[in-house]
C-alpha cells in the first residue's frame, strides 16, 4: 500500500510552505488510494507546545485533509532506543563531548582555512581516560552518526537524479546530551517501521535525505524502498523566505482575515507548476487535476494579492444551496438566492455579506453632494409592481430631466443608496431593496 506522511514539528503555526507541503502528500497518498499519516515530530521537548499540535491538527481537518492516523514522535522514545542501541553496537553511533562554544570555534576555524565546516570526527579518538575526565566534569555526550563512503543516488520525483558523497556530508548530532532523539533519527527510524512508500518534502531536506538513506540502511542492513520527491521553497512576493515561528501567512491568521480553505487547496496545489492555477470549490476537483511531476525546481514566489482574487473568484461558484448554512450561522435570516447571486460577484471574502445584507435590507443612510439630482430622482421613482426595465426606464426619465448622463449620472444615485463607488448592478439591486427603502435611501442622503 502507498503510505505518505506529513511530519510537522509542532514549534509554530502553519503557513503556506509547510502547508503545501501537507497538501501534496494528502493528494498523492488519495490519488493512489493510499494511507496518510499525520506524524508530530516533537521530541524537541523545549520548543514543542501543545497549542501548535492542536492547532496544526485543527488547520489540517479545516482545510479538509483529514488523515487516517496521528502520530507523536514523543510516544516512540523505546523504538528510537532501540535503534539507537543497534547503530551504536554496529560502531555507526559514537559519543562526542564538545560544548557549543568549542564546536563553534572548530567551524569558525575550518572556514577560515578555506576548508568545509565538518565536524573532524576528534571524539573518535578519545581515550578512556580523557572520556572519563569529560564526565568528571559534568559533560555529557551528545551522539553522532558516521557517515560512511560511497555514493548516495536516489531518483527524485521533483529534482530528478540526486547524487552526494557520503565522506562528504558531516556526521549528524542524532541523539541530545539529554538522551533525546534529534528528526534525522527519529524520522529514519519511523520511515521505515512505518512502512513509508514515499517521502515529499521541501528542498531544504535533500541533504537530510542523504543522510536518511545511510541511517536506514544502516538500520536495516538493505537498501531503503523508499522514494522521494524535494518541492522547491515557496517564497515571499519579494523572494523572502516564509517562516512559521514568525507568523509569515499562517493559517491562523489567513483564516481570521477570511481566506477560503479551497482557496488555499486550488492555490498551493498548482503553485510551483507550469499549469494556471484555476479554482475549485471541492478537493475533488484538485486530486483530478494533480500530478507530481508538473512541480518545477524553480522557487515560486507568493502574493498574498493573488490569493484574495482566487478567494473572490471561488466565492462567485458557489451556488445558494451550498452557501445557505453559512448564511445562517452568520446571522443572516431569510436569505434568497436573489441575494446571493446579487453580492457574490462583489465580495472578497465571505465576511463581506453582512456588510451587503445590512446595505441591502438594514436602515442605512449616506450622505450625497449632489442633492438636486436626488431630488429629480425621488420624484421620479416609479410606482411598484418593479421589473428588469423599470431601473432603465427610471434614469431615462432623469437623465430627460436634469441632462445628466453616464458616471455623473449613476454615481450620486449608487453613493446614495449603498454609500460605495462600486456593486452589483443598479437594476437589479433596487428590484431586491424595494421601493420603500430606494425612497428611503434618497430622502436620507439629501439630509
Amino acid at each position: 500500500m502507498i503510505k505518505l506522511r506529513f511530519a510537522p514539528s509542532p514549534t509554530g503555526y502553519l503557513h503556506l510552505g509547510n502547508t503545501r507541503t501537507a497538501l501534496v502528500n494528502w493528494l498523492f497518498a488519495r490519488l493512489y488510494k493510499g494511507h496518510f499519516i499525520l506524524r508530530l515530530d516533537d521530541t524537541d521537548a523545549g520548543r514543542s507546545q501543545q497549542k501548535y499540535a492542536d492547532q496544526i491538527q485543527e488547520d489540517l481537518l479545516w482545510l479538509g485533509l483529514h488523515y487516517d492516523e496521528m502520530v507523536k514522535q514523543s510516544d516512540r522514545l523505546k523504538s528510537y532506543e532501540k535503534a539507537a542501541d543497534l547503530l551504536k553496537a554496529k560502531g555507526r553511533l559514537y559519543a562526542c563531548y564538545e560544548t557549543p562554544e568549542e564546536l563553534d570555534l572548530q567551524r569558525k576555524i575550518q572556514i577560515s582555512s578555506g576548508k568545509p565546516p565538518l565536524y573532524n570526527r576528534a571524539a573518535l579518538s578519545l581515550t578512556p581516560a580523557q572520556v572519563a575526565k569529560h564526565e568528571e566534569e559534568g559533560r555529557k555526550p551528545h551522539w553522532r552518526f558516521k557517515m560512511e563512503k560511497g555514493e548516495i543516488r536516489w531518483h527524485d520525483l521533483v529534482r530528478g537524479d540526486v547524487a552526494f558523497q557520503g565522506d562528504l556530508l558531516n556526521d549528524p548530532i542524532v541523539i541530545r546530551e539529554d538522551g533525546t532523539p534529534v528528526f534525522t533519527l527519529a524520522t529514519s527510524v519511523d520511515d521505515l517501521e512505518m512502512n513509508i512508500t514515499h517521502i515529499l518534502r521541501g528542498e531544504d531536506h535533500v541533504t537530510n535525505t542523504a543522510v536518511q538513506i545511510q541511517i536506514m540502511d544502516a538500520l536495516s542492513d538493505k537498501p531503503h524502498a523508499i522514494q522521494f520527491g524535494h518541492l522547491a521553497l515557496i517564497s515571499g512576493s519579494k523572494g523572502e523566505g516564509l517562516s512559521k515561528r514568525e507568523g509569515s501567512l499562517s493559517l491562523v491568521e489567513l483564516r481570521k482575515e477570511g481566506v477560503e480553505p479551497l482557496t488555499i487547496n486550488s492555490f498551493l496545489a498548482k503553485l510551483g507548476t507550469s499549469d494556471p492555477i484555476t479554482p475549485h470549490i471541492s478537493l475533488e476537483g484538485i486530486l483530478a487535476d494533480f500530478d507530481i511531476h508538473k512541480f518545477g525546481r524553480a522557487s515560486p514566489r507568493l502574493d498574498p494579492e493573488d490569493l484574495w482574487q482566487l478567494n473572490s473568484r471561488i466565492l462567485q461558484m458557489f451556488s445558494f444551496e451550498q452557501i445557505e448554512p453559512r448564511l445562517d450561522r452568520m446571522g443572516i435570516e431569510g436569505a434568497t438566492p436573489a441575494f446571493w447571486t446579487l453580492v457574490q460577484k462583489n465580495i472578497t471574502k465571505f465576511q463581506d455579506v453582512k456588510e451587503w445584507d445590512s446595505i441591502c435590507y438594514g436602515h442605512k443612510s449616506f450622505l450625497v453632494e449632489n442633492k438636486s439630482l436626488l431630488e429629480v430622482a425621488e420624484h421620479f421613482l416609479p410606482p411598484e409592481p418593479w421589473d428588469e426595465a423599470t431601473f432603465a426606464t427610471w434614469m431615462g426619465e432623469v437623465k430627460a430631466e436634469t441632462g445628466l448622463k453616464g458616471k455623473e449620472l449613476f454615481m450620486p444615485i449608487r453613493q446614495a443608496l449603498t454609500g460605495k463607488e462600486h456593486g452589483p448592478e443598479l437594476k437589479d439591486l433596487i428590484l431586491l431593496m424595494g421601493r420603500s427603502k430606494v425612497l428611503t435611501r434618497l430622502q436620507m442622503a439629501r439630509g
